[in-house]
């Protein structure tokens, strides 16, 4: 017992000492960006001052590496000179070059208004040789019923010696104003086609783009953002899939992504250094760029959700929100002999830098919470499953964050305030860094274990507070011993089979990076239907393999009605598994998780499928359009379906899945993990 005690107190005491280290590295960090900055404002003096000139309708700020202009008082970049190039498209109309946009309605009313957030009003907040800040600002008149009811201040920051400038938003609502949705809420650049044909927006996924004019001359698939390219500029793309959607990346992973001039070898980057001011939390999908070339910061969206994440602002919500800054980088190669895929990975470098920065100290609106004003949560998560482990799991790689209260689970459709992640270590230890003064539940979920944890006590955050929670411990679902299971925990369906595409839709990108994101690739949801022409997928428990056997959308069967047309009519999946015993009078559970519905009602019946009543139904759910627009999840819904014994066999048994709604391609789910447990105290 005393090796035991020793032991514990020795990983405790190892616990602490990690803690202790962050917050020295912290310290430590803080202070080497302190002396990084001032050597660094010493070395401004070789750099030129920046200038602000005042045009009639157009203001331009100047530092000497590159120039900006701003329409004047609407906000918008109308050109951005570099490296003796115009970046943007010329022959837009200034408005659709650089810009901010929101699209909203009136509440509980239809139809879609697309707002560019133009300026009423211009100030400069400040004006020296070593910064400019812009500020293009529109006050909401509570007669007009027609406007977005928001009150909106667009900043632009050019700073001395720094290759790009820096933008961010304050959006305001005071109270008793309109009723509205919000939808969508970003900042997008349009380049010059000329010159930007090369997109990156990760290591691999990078590529020479088709043009819009490709776009243009292509035939329109199931749906508008997908475009098969019949008539290219440029042969290679010919026979090719382009879509949008096959370039989302989730906000964790969304920090740099940008496009490559050769002819001027010359880069243009968008660079988010933070996730604080993005909604839907880290795994939350989204744009980055496409063709256009667009290049786009989304700050919030409905995108692989639906619309309810949609902002609904109900009697008269006040409400204020920074979004950014963000960075928008400019490079260029140092000499005709330097490879040009060096501005990707000078462009990743910078973003580090950039994180590293976080908070930024030179924003100078009041409303953007400095370092020294923003706190800090550290402790360490643990996992309690007996039937796993009679002893507490590490939580390794767990994602746990700060976000409005709510209930478990409910920061995934949180969408008015700020989110705070990180991933614990190896031992579950984890330390959030620059929380904004607020009231805040964590939450947190664990690769490998079902379901999510929810803090029970609120932590509030003050100015510069430090809060250290004791050790967590999360229990998962888990009501009895596992009997089989298909599939991995990990809220995505990535595990499962992936077909190849139809050879005359496919993207050459996801060709070459096959096995890692091949579920991108258009037209999949048919290929169900191919594999599968006569029977349903049919599922052996203990010789099927998950890998091989499990198609990684439960999605409608096409027939034709002719050779163009097809109807979509619901599928019905059997998992066969035998038992050697039933303990009767007793309850068995079906842990089904879900990483995507759309437009779904999937039912459960056992060992009787023609049943009238289902076993089990989750009724209409889910919005997620992840089938059709290349995810391999959306939101995760989790169910603990309860299996009485007399519903089960000695020997043969089989569990019916029906999707019953049919009539789209898109109709359907996905599938994370699903599991049988037996009655508790059988494990």
């Amino acid at each position: 017992m005393k090796t035991v005690w020793w032991k514990r107190q020795w990983s405790h005491f190892l616990g602490l000492l990690g803690i202790f280290l962050q917050l020295f590295l912290i310290i430590e960090c803080a202070a080497t960006r302190r002396i990084a900055k001032y050597n660094s404002q010493l070395d401004l003096q070789s750099y030129p001052p920046v200038q602000l000139l005042k045009l009639k309708n157009h203001v331009m700020v100047d530092n000497g590496l590159f120039n900006t202009t701003f329409s004047v008082p609407g906000g918008m970049v109308t050109a951005i000179n570099y490296n003796g190039i115009n970046m943007l498209e010329n022959e837009n109309k200034e408005n659709n070059r650089g810009y901010w946009d929101i699209v909203w309605n009136k509440a509980e009313k239809p139809g879609i208004i697309y707002d560019k957030l133009e300026g009423t009003k211009f100030e400069v907040i400040l004006s020296d040789e070593n910064q400019v800040e812009l500020s293009f600002i529109r006050i909401w008149k509570s007669l007009n019923a027609s406007s977005l009811s928001m009150n909106v201040d667009k900043r632009f920051i050019i700073l001395r010696g720094h290759s790009g400038f820096y933008s961010y938003a304050i959006l305001e609502r005071l109270d008793g104003w309109l009723d509205i949705d919000v939808y969508q809420g970003r900042i997008a650049f349009k380049l010059n086609e000329k010159l930007f044909p090369y997109m990156a927006i990760s290591d691999k996924r990078q590529r020479i783009m088709p043009t819009e004019k490709d776009r243009d001359m292509g035939r329109e698939l199931d749906y508008k953002e997908a475009v098969l390219l019949t008539g290219t500029t440029n042969y290679f793309l010919k026979g090719e899939v382009d879509d949008k959607y096959q370039y989302t990346l989730e906000n964790k992973d969304n920090r740099v992504h940008g496009w490559i001039s050769p002819s001027s070898r010359t880069g243009f980057w968008m660079i988010t250094p933070s996730n604080e001011f993005r909604t839907g939390g880290p795994i939350k999908q989204d744009l980055t760029s496409h063709t256009g070339p667009v290049t786009l910061s989304m700050f919030f969206s409905t995108h692989y959700g639906g619309e309810i994440l949609a902002l609904r602002f109900r009697n008269g919500e006040s409400w204020k929100k920074v979004f950014g800054p963000v960075f928008i980088y400019l490079n260029s190669a140092s000499s005709d002999d330097e490879d040009i895929l060096t501005l990707w990975t000078d462009a990743k470098e910078q973003m580090l830098i950039e994180t590293e920065n976080w908070p930024y100290d030179f924003p100078l609106s009041e409303d953007f919470v400095q370092a020294n004003q923003r706190g800090i949560v550290s402790g360490r998560l643990l996992v309690s499953d007996s039937y796993m482990n009679k002893t507490l799991i590490t939580a390794n790689s767990a994602f746990i964050g700060l976000a409005a209260p709510g209930d478990v689970g409910s920061w995934q459709l949180e969408n008015k305030g700020y989110q705070f992640w990180t991933q614990t270590d190896a031992e579950g230890y984890f330390l959030i860094k620059n929380i904004i003064p607020g009231n805040y539940s964590l939450y947190a979920w664990v690769p490998g274990f079902l379901g999510d944890y929810k803090y029970d006590d609120y932590i509030n955050i003050t100015p510069g507070s430090r809060t250290r929670l004791h050790t967590l411990v999360y229990d998962p679902p888990r009501n009895g011993p596992t009997l089989w299971e298909i599939g991995i925990p990990d809220r995505t369906a990535a595990e499962f089979f992936i077909p190849n595409p139809q050879p005359r839709l496919h993207n050459q990108l996801y060709i070459e990076h096959y096995h890692a994101e091949k579920f991108r690739q258009y037209g999949l949801w048919d290929r169900y239907t191919e594999i599968y022409p006569n029977d349903e997928l049919v599922y052996t428990v203990g010789s099927s393999n998950y890998q091989t056997d499990w198609f990684f959308a439960h999605v409608n069967r096409y027939i034709y009605n002719d050779e163009v047309n097809k109807t979509y009519i619901p599928t019905t999946w059997q998992i066969i598994f035998d038992l050697q015993e039933v303990v009767y009078s007793s309850n068995y559970t079906l842990q089904l998780a879900l990483a995507s519905a759309t437009e779904a009602d999937l039912q459960i019946r056992i060992n009787d499928e023609t049943a009238k009543v289902p076993h089990f139904t989750t009724g209409s759910i889910g919005r997620d359009n992840a089938i059709a627009r290349h995810g391999i999840h959306g939101l995760y819904r989790m169910y603990s379906i309860d299996v009485p014994s007399n519903l089960l066999a000695i020997g043969n048994n089989v569990i019916f899945l029906k999707q019953s709604r049919g009539s789209t391609p898109w109709n359907g789910v996905m599938y994370d993990y699903i599991r049988l447990e037996g009655p508790s105290g059988n494990g």
